[in-house]
């Protein structure tokens, strides 16, 4: 008989959360840096585009997750792209989940309509996710873009300028 087990973290990834959302927050600046200037845009595999922004973004997201929980693997959308990203053993270990650049097709039309992505998936479930839109800077958002964050247990929240207000989806409608 198979029994359901979800594993427990120390530290926990409420510890995380700051770390997570500051590196986050300088990842967006990289891919703000590359978004001012020139850059060159290549295709991937399944034909999707990707640039350097993806690319130095995923690179300094990766080697902070696992300085930050070593042992906790990193699954990335360039280094699955490419084929770097071993399986994982165990469906229910903790993992990194990021995607360092989700929107790289409007990135490269330049409309601001991208975010960084960092979530923590653990016994299957997500309990981490920080979500950062930098180009977004208009309306009270926080210097840096938009950063949106949620933590299992404790809800979702918006940083802007005057500090977290929080978030939350609609209620599912009966129908």
């Amino acid at each position: 008989m198979s029994t359901s087990r979800t594993p427990t973290l120390n530290p926990t990834p409420n510890d995380w959360l700051p770390a997570v959302e500051a590196l986050v927050r300088e990842a967006g600046a990289l891919v703000m840096t590359v978004y001012a200037g020139d850059f060159a845009v290549r295709g991937k595999a399944d034909a999707s585009p990707v640039t350097l922004a993806d690319e130095l973004a995923e690179a300094l997201i990766t080697a902070r997750l696992l300085a930050l929980a070593p042992g906790v693997p990193v699954v990335a959308e360039e280094a699955v792209s490419a084929g770097r990203c071993a399986a994982l053993a165990d469906p229910m270990a903790p993992f990194w989940l990021v995607d360092p650049l989700d929107g790289t097709r409007e990135f490269v039309a330049r409309n601001g309509e991208f975010t960084v992505n960092v979530g923590l998936v653990v016994g299957g479930v997500p309990v981490l996710g920080v979500v950062l839109a930098p180009a977004w800077d208009s309306d009270g958002a926080a210097p840096g873009g938009r950063l949106y964050a949620g933590l299992q247990g404790q809800g979702a929240w918006e940083e802007t300028a005057a500090g977290r207000r929080p978030i939350a989806a609609r209620a599912v409608p009966a129908a």
